[in-house]
Parts: structure tokens; C-alpha cells; sequence
């Protein structure tokens, strides 16, 4: 029983969040029947994205709908509260946020108190004042930003196919993607997948008309899986015409053209930014402790350093591995993430019934990443896979862990009959400008672009 009654505030609903409030209802079902606990999730989205799945959702070969968790469904025991924190004063104990509704109101921000505070916000893209960044390149974090490039791809071979222009369907077939880490490799393997597919019910396109280009400005890709299966992964990748640039940077993408470090130039429509992420801008609206990476300080047992009732997991935290030499922290992945979240939830409970928390420990079992249809590279528990098996334990290892029974059995079942079946190679751009037509109709100014991304 907890000592007195607990407001539990979660800020952020994507693993770390999700999975602590999941924890939090099962940890504490008595004391939520009974009143003495609430729990509040702010999330700007009203749903999980489950991001190892945005390539194949990309690619066609999963649904938008089963990439992501619809968090009412899932935490029907929380307040769940669609809206955005913009600042937390945690020595008074609340949190300062807009919602749809306080924009409707034009009232501008309201207050929520809390007696407990878990900060899982997550991380934004990294971007650097590059020329032509932000007018021009697309990211690679959200389910809008995956099937938006799906649709841009295809629409980039339609324009191709109609042009008489030289110029404008080189520009149109070449696809450059900065960053050479998950992302940035699953997303250019999966999307040259399918638009090599997609080539053949083009009369006059190739698969060797398109140029892929990825740009990484270390010396190597996905360093996760380790050096050996990153050369291996460059050697895949470029016996299927897929340029890789190593120590190399994107200085500019103005104009419509990518100007790298190396000298080289390169007329194109579609600029993919997936080169790292950083902290959100909420830690620094918040006075709790930050490191010099912007990262909130925590303890091993997951709370705020130095700081009762704050919690934190995640990309947010800078967690210190205990499994590793002293100053190591834990790396700000999912496999953490998720793993993070059980011990969170179980501390919160414990730490409301005056009872010892657990540490944080977990030892680093390996990555897993598709190339593409029936292609992948693994590094699991010191084992080497490649090609069809890795591809095969990646699916596997992320059925596993996609939550609820129902998203498990929906992408099952999509992956079978997406075996049985041709693969889908329709660009659904308007679905971007959904008012478009009736505008157009209805004597209003049509937009630049009414039909699709490009």
C-alpha cells in the first residue's frame, strides 16, 4: 500500500513512457481501484510509433496502422492528455503545457501538478546550419515522415517518366541519404527495394537509371553490428549500385543540389537527413541537472541525480552502466529504452511503498538490421549473420518486441500475405493535401504542389 496518495505525471509517450505507465498499471492496479494513485501521460501524439518498423512501413511492407500503438487502448487506466510540456518547475511541482484545446481557447498554457514526475520526451532530429537543410530534406523519425517519403519516392519516378528533360529526371532518380547509422542504412535498403520493383511497371525507367547515394561522415556504417558486418554492409550496398561515401559531409543542399565535402555535386529532389539525434528542448525548460550533452544526470537506479520524486529513462538520460568501466553510460537506444522502463515503473512502485529499488543492468546483447527484402546484418549474443538469416532474425526479434497481441498478430499476418502477394506500389501524395481537390472545386486558390510531396 503506498504511503499517501501519488499524482504520477509521465511526460512523453513513446517507449520509455508507454512502457513505464504499462508497468505502472499492473505494479499498482490495488492502489489505482482504490484511488490512491494517478497517473497522467502527456504525449503530443495519441499513439507509440515502434520506429524499427518505419522502413518497412516505408517500403510498403507493413501498414502505417500497425506501426503504431494507440495509447489509449493500451493504458486504459491512465489520463492520457494530447498536448506538449513547454516547461517544469519540479521545486514546485508542475508542469506547464498546451493541448488542442488550450489553442481553441486561445488561453494560452495551463498548469498540472504532480507529486511524482517521470521525463521521457525522447529526442528530435540533429540538424546542422547546412544551406538549403531545412527548405528541402525530410527526416526519418516519425510514421508522416516514412510514408511521406514513400510517396515522394514514387513521385519522383512518376515526374521521371514524364519528363523530356534530361535534367530534371537525373535530379528526379537521384535519392541522397546522409547518415550511415540504423536509420539512414535501413530506410535507403528498404526504399531502393522497393523502388527497384516498382521499376518495372514503368515503360521507359530502369532500376540502373536511379542513383542512391549515402553520405557518412566516419569511416564507417552502422557501427552497432560491429566493423567487420559494417564493411559488409558497405560491400552489399554497393554491388547493388548504392553509392557510399565514407568521411564525407553534405555542405549544402540549396537549390536543389547536394554539394558534398568530397567536391562532388548532385542535382536532386530528395535529401533524407538521418544523421543522429539530440536531447529535447524541454530538458533545458526544466531546472533539473543536466550534462554537458544536455542530457538529464541519473542515478542507476533511473531517478534525476540528486533530485527526489524525478525520474527519467531513455534518450533523456544520461543512465551510467554499471555493466562497463566507471563514466560509461548506457547507450540511448530502444533495446535500453524498453528494458529501462520495467525497472522505472517497478522503482516508482517501490519507492511509493517505502520499499529498496533496483538498479539499472543490462548487459549489451546485439543489433540486428535489414537491407531490404530477404537482406540483413546481424551481430547477436558474439554470433555473425548475414543475408537471408539476419534478415530473418530481424524480423523475428522485432515481432517480439512490437507490444500488445494485437499489433504482433497484424503485422504477422501482413508479412504473409505480403509474401503471397505483389507488393503495393501506389503513391497516396494527396493524402498530404486532403482538402486540395475540394478547394480547387470550390473556386479557392489551388496549392503549388495539390496532389503530392514533391
Amino acid at each position: 500500500m503506498v504511503k499517501e496518495r501519488a499524482r504520477i505525471l509521465i511526460v512523453g509517450g513513446g517507449y520509455v513512457g508507454m512502457y513505464t505507465a504499462l508497468r505502472l498499471q499492473r505494479q499498482l492496479k490495488p492502489e489505482l481501484k482504490r484511488g490512491e494513485v494517478e497517473i497522467t501521460v502527456v504525449s503530443p501524439d495519441p499513439y507509440m510509433t515502434y520506429q524499427p518498423f518505419l522502413p518497412e512501413a516505408a517500403a510498403g511492407s507493413i501498414s502505417p496502422r500497425h506501426v503504431v500503438v494507440p495509447l489509449r487502448r493500451v493504458l486504459d487506466r491512465c489520463r492520457i492528455v494530447i498536448g506538449e510540456v513547454r516547461s517544469i518547475d519540479h521545486a514546485k511541482r508542475t508542469a506547464t503545457l498546451t493541448t488542442l484545446a488550450t489553442e481553441e481557447e486561445g488561453a494560452g498554457t495551463e498548469q498540472i501538478a504532480y507529486d511524482e514526475l517521470v521525463l521521457a520526451p525522447g529526442s528530435v532530429s540533429r540538424t546542422l546550419p547546412i544551406p538549403g537543410l531545412a527548405d528541402f530534406a525530410i527526416g526519418f523519425k516519425t510514421v508522416e515522415e516514412a510514408i511521406g517519403l514513400r510517396n515522394h519516392v514514387i513521385e519522383q519516378m512518376d515526374i521521371a517518366s514524364s519528363t523530356r528533360d534530361p535534367a530534371i529526371r537525373d535530379a528526379a532518380l537521384t535519392f541522397v541519404f546522409v547518415g550511415g547509422g540504423y536509420a539512414g542504412v535501413e530506410a535507403l535498403g528498404e526504399l531502393e527495394d522497393m523502388a527497384r520493383y516498382t521499376a518495372r511497371y514503368y515503360h521507359n525507367l530502369k532500376p540502373e537509371d536511379m542513383k542512391w547515394i549515402l553520405v557518412e561522415a566516419s569511416d564507417r556504417i552502422l557501427p552497432e553490428v560491429g566493423e567487420e558486418m559494417g564493411r559488409y554492409t558497405v560491400s552489399q550496398l554497393r554491388r547493388r549500385n548504392i553509392e557510399v561515401r565514407l568521411e564525407t559531409r553534405l555542405n549544402s543542399c540549396a537549390d536543389r543540389v547536394a554539394v558534398l565535402s568530397d567536391g562532388a555535386r548532385f542535382p536532386t529532389r530528395t535529401v533524407v537527413w538521418t544523421a543522429g539525434v539530440k536531447p529535447h528542448p524541454l530538458l533545458a525548460a526544466t531546472d533539473l541537472p543536466l550534462n554537458e550533452r544536455g542530457r538529464l544526470k541519473c542515478t542507476p537506479e533511473l531517478t534525476v541525480d540528486g533530485v527526489p520524486h524525478a525520474w527519467a529513462a531513455g534518450d533523456a538520460a544520461a543512465v551510467p552502466d554499471v555493466t562497463a568501466e566507471p563514466g560509461k553510460e548506457t547507450a540511448p537506444n530502444a533495446q535500453n529504452a524498453v528494458r529501462q522502463a520495467k525497472i522505472l515503473g517497478d522503482n516508482i512502485a517501490h519507492s511509493l511503498r517505502g520499499e529498496p529499488l533496483e538498479t539499472y543492468s543490462h548487459k549489451y546483447v546485439g543489433s540486428v538490421a535489414s537491407l531490404g527484402l530477404h537482406k540483413g546484418v546481424a551481430h547477436v549474443y558474439g554470433r555473425k549473420l548475414r543475408g537471408y538469416p539476419a534478415w530473418f532474425m530481424h524480423r523475428v526479434y522485432h515481432l517480439s518486441r512490437v507490444p500488445t497481441f494485437n499489433r504482433k498478430a497484424r503485422v504477422l499476418a501482413e508479412w504473409t500475405l505480403a509474401g503471397l502477394f505483389k507488393r503495393e506500389i501506389v503513391s497516396l501524395g494527396s493524402l498530404e493535401h486532403p482538402r486540395a481537390e475540394f478547394e480547387l472545386a470550390a473556386g479557392g486558390k489551388p496549392p503549388n504542389d495539390p496532389k503530392g510531396s514533391s
